[in-house]
Formats: C-alpha cells, structure tokens, sequence
C-alpha cells in the first residue's frame, strides 16, 4: 500500500497510456493486433456486432464518416495519403 501511495501521481499519465493498470496479478496474454478477434457469428459469441480486443475493438467507439473523391489536401491529417502523424494503420489491407 504505501508504495502505491508512493506512485500514484503516476496513475493519471498511466491512465492516458495504457489500456489496463494491472496491480499485484497476471494480464490476460491477450495481444492487440489486427488478428486477434473475439466475435463472429453463433455459436462464436452471442453478439456479432464488434469484438473488445484487437485493432477492431475501436469498432464499437467510432461513428464512420466518408471523404467520397476528396483531394488529399482537404481530408483530416489522420486520413492524408503521406501519414503525417505516423499513425499505424492499414490501408487497402497493407500497414
């Protein structure tokens, strides 16, 4: 207890990094890459709809939207054919 009092300043900046903060125990093995799925049709899950982990799982937060024949100086930074910010994604399947 007293060297989680000692670090908890640390909890905010952990929190804006990470996805689990995991105290005295195992994490799952569970890895966040584009195979990994937990889903699919019936009998594999009774909800089809999104999977909670892998890249898919943002799935369940995004609301799409559609830059339909918009030059690539007009679309978000994040959408921009050069990758400016350097995000990792895939596009048309190749990252």
């Amino acid at each position: 207890a007293e060297d989680l009092a000692s670090f908890a300043d640390l909890v905010p900046h952990l929190e804006q990094k990470a996805g689990r903060l995991l105290l005295n125990g195992y994490p799952t093995g569970v890895e966040v890459c584009d195979a990994m799925v937990h889903g699919g049709p019936y009998p594999a899950t009774s909800d089809a709809r999104g999977t909670s982990v892998g890249t898919l799982a943002i799935d369940r937060f995004l609301r799409p939207v559609c830059y339909q024949n918009y030059p690539d100086a007009w679309l978000p930074e994040a959408l921009k054919d050069g990758n400016p910010l350097g995000i990792a994604r895939l596009v048309d399947g190749v990252g």
